[in-house]
């Protein structure tokens, strides 16, 4: 799981640094650029969605660390509400889970 985990970061590192590639705004040579409207228009678009993705990108690097600083220091399947052991297939479809099936429920309802 350790292993899984580690490459999701590099992946999620590497994402990041396309993604900075891709914002229109990270261009230098915008500012001198008088544009149209419309090409005004689609940057500030393309900078909105690589924003929004990489917000994203940032949560699941959190959680992938999170997962990670678990398995350290030998809590890594543990529900950090109740301290049961969380179902090891629901942590073989997302090994970032926090919570057993029980608690995520609960918290679900109670944010409703």
């Amino acid at each position: 799981m350790k292993r899984l985990l580690s490459k999701k970061e590099l992946q999620l590192e590497k994402r990041k640094r396309e993604l900075k590639a891709e914002d229109p705004f990270a261009d230098p040579d915008r500012l001198n650029d008088n544009a149209a409207v419309d090409t005004e228009a689609a940057e500030q678009f393309g900078h909105e969605r690589v924003t929004a993705i990489n917000r994203e990108v940032d949560k699941m690097l959190i959680r992938v660390r999170k997962a990670l600083a678990s398995i350290r220091l030998g809590k890594f399947g543990i529900c950090e509400d109740c301290g049961k052991m969380i179902d090891t297939n629901r942590l073989a479809i997302d090994p970032t889970v926090q919570y057993c099936v029980k608690c995520a429920k609960k918290k679900i309802t109670q944010s409703v």
